[in-house]
């Protein structure tokens, strides 16, 4: 790591292993990010779990049902609902064809908990970007296109900030990025870090 002090304005900047140059406030700004981003994977993948009230344990009449039969603990399925009554566009019969299948619940909820720990403890960055960008894409190739915006929507922004993080290296600040890539197995497969 190189550290520069620019006397005329008296910021630090850091450069890590050929990442771009970040002063200290970038790489919290960006650290944050990767944890909030990490957080929402997670909260997204226990709410499916355990149905605890708010994407999910809710009935078509409006009723409440946290813990009882949407949850994919107790045989609910955490893709069935949107993608066979959600889906839309071009790809609507492929995503209602997989509805509710084990691959799909066991793809989507195994995506959301391995990305969602990879960003909040900083680890894996480069398999968690790959990954979230994946995913947010195919959210957005559900319903296409965009209700809001016929070009731009939150699924892209998510998969091209997922993309920034990993190429930025966020998983070093207030993460286990530096001591994950220290380890030998990833120094052997850098697609690791």
């Amino acid at each position: 790591m190189t550290t520069i002090h620019n006397t005329a304005t008296g910021s630090t900047v850091q450069s890590t292993e050929g990442l771009p140059v970040q002063t200290h406030l970038a790489q919290r700004v960006l650290a944050v990010l990767r944890i909030s981003f990490g957080v929402t994977f997670l909260w997204a993948f226990f709410d499916k779990l355990l149905a605890l009230g708010f994407a999910t344990g809710h009935g078509q009449d409006g009723t409440l049902d946290r813990f009882g039969d949407a949850a994919w603990i107790n045989g609910g399925s955490p893709t069935e609902g949107f993608l066979a009554f959600g889906a839309d566009g071009p790809f609507k019969g492929f995503y209602n064809a997989i509805a509710g299948t084990w691959y799909a619940d066991w793809g989507f909820m195994l995506g959301l908990l391995g990305i969602g720990v990879a960003l909040t403890l900083g680890i894996g960055m480069r398999a968690a970007a790959a990954t979230g960008a994946l995913l947010y894409v195919m959210m957005w190739t559900v319903v296409l296109p965009p209700e809001n915006n016929p070009l731009m929507d939150v699924h892209l922004l998510g998969a091209i900030s997922l993309v920034a993080l990993a190429a930025l290296g966020a998983g070093n600040t207030w993460g286990l990025g530096r001591l994950w890539s220290s380890l030998d197995l990833v120094k052997k497969n850098p697609v690791l870090r």
